[in-house]
């Protein structure tokens, strides 16, 4: 593996041997007895890395938008309001997404790029009366992370605050579950999502909900019919009710080696733990962004306190631009540049989220350093490094 890179982007991300050779094996029938106990199980674990035990989980082959427009998909009627809570551009597309199946969308936006918007900005939109016809919020969407901005939501107080107004709450996890805390049933998220190649480890193709009892029973409110016809959980429902039981059903062939991949990632998940992996995760990102304020650079999120801990965003340093990104690949780790357009070629973007270690921070400042040098940034040599690596440190020591 000597020509091997470092793929440090926000996804796809470095997989485990495990998970490889899982992608890798002969591909089973989707109704063989070892994959119905495959799918089954993953199913189950869903539940416990999502840290939902009540919530009805539901894996389809797509992307992480698939699994957004499944939320809006069988959550939304036309006419209803919906709420999002915009930190980049994901809020966009959420809203979007509502406004497609008829939904009335009003976004409470950040200041500033690299903010949140204000809690209490929230909480008195949540009191306002949303649509033309005085109706409240039905539902409010809040991304955990958005992978424009590195930005991290307050999602365990967002979502007190849509419990006390009776609103739905949906939580776009694309860039956070498995990595960024979440605790499903216990901050009382009615819908979170993710998708496989993200912090949960698995090569791109799988779209992963968990929708809690209150967005389940309003799924079964509903009074028209589910305006897509691939996302209808009417259609999916009993799919992944029957795996559950080990029996078989049949609506869409499921991606079977991804599955069998899913199922192993998750195992790999819940031996470690997951306090134990929401630390890690928040380590590494210590360390990333230790190195990174000791090289000059500044982030696009504008504080620690809405920094996420699965991604970092440095804008580049006075003098340097985006050619950097190839002299940092020269040496070994690829990187991702802006995504958000008004800043898009100020600023560039570290994925470290799922398998991610102290060793692969360590490589990755290296190669920053190195292409910060080749671009001409004059900066003194290991101090990125050094900064990480105490920052790690610190991290570990008792009562850090």
């Amino acid at each position: 593996m000597k020509d091997r890179q470092l793929l440090m982007i926000p996804g796809p991300i470095e997989f485990t041997p495990k998970v490889l050779r899982a992608m890798g094996m002969p591909t089973t029938s989707h109704v063989a007895s070892n994959f119905v106990e495959v799918f089954g199980t993953a199913l189950e674990r869903l539940r416990e890395v999502f840290l939902d035990p009540g919530g009805q989980p539901f894996v389809v082959a797509g992307s992480g938008t698939l699994a957004m427009d499944m939320a809006a998909a069988n959550l939304i009627e036309p006419g209803d309001a919906a709420l999002v809570v915009n930190t980049g551009v994901f809020g966009d597309r959420f809203g979007e997404i509502l406004q497609r199946y008829g939904a009335e969308v009003t976004h409470v936006r950040a200041p500033v790029i690299g903010d949140a918007p204000p809690l209490e900005e929230v909480r008195a939109e949540l009191g306002a009366p949303s649509t033309s016809a005085g109706q409240g919020y039905k539902l409010m969407t809040i991304t955990q992370v958005d992978t424009s901005t590195a930005v991290a939501a307050n999602v365990e107080a967002l979502a007190a605050m849509g419990r006390e107004h009776n609103v739905l709450v949906v939580v776009d996890g694309v860039c956070s579950v498995a990595g960024e805390e979440l605790r499903q049933e216990a901050w009382g998220i009615d819908l979170a999502l993710t998708a496989s190649q993200k912090a949960i480890g698995v090569p791109p193709g799988l779209a992963l909900v968990v929708a809690g009892p209150r967005a389940m029973e309003s799924f079964r409110q509903r009074k028209s019919p589910v305006m897509s016809y691939y996302a209808d959980w009417t259609k999916w429902l009993p799919i992944m009710e029957a795996y559950e039981a080990r029996q078989t059903g049949y609506f869409g062939t499921p991606p079977v080696n991804l599955i069998w991949a899913l199922n192993v990632s998750l195992g790999e998940i819940l031996e470690e733990g997951m306090g134990a992996r929401f630390e890690r995760h928040r380590r590494v990102s210590t360390g990333i962004k230790a190195a990174i304020t000791a090289l000059g650079m500044a982030q696009v999120p504008i504080g620690d306190h809405v920094a996420a801990s699965t991604l970092t965003a440095p804008y580049f340093p006075d003098g340097v631009d985006r050619s950097v990104l190839g002299y940092i690949k020269e040496a070994g780790v690829i990187l991702a540049g802006g995504l958000h357009p008004e800043i898009k070629a100020r600023y560039f973007r570290i994925g470290h989220m799922g398998v991610v270690n102290e060793s692969d921070v360590l490589a990755t400042v290296g190669a920053i350093e190195t292409g910060l040098r080749q671009a001409g940034y004059d900066f003194d040599v290991g101090m990125g490094l050094t900064a990480a690596q105490e920052a790690m440190e610190q991290d570990l020591k008792p009562g850090a």
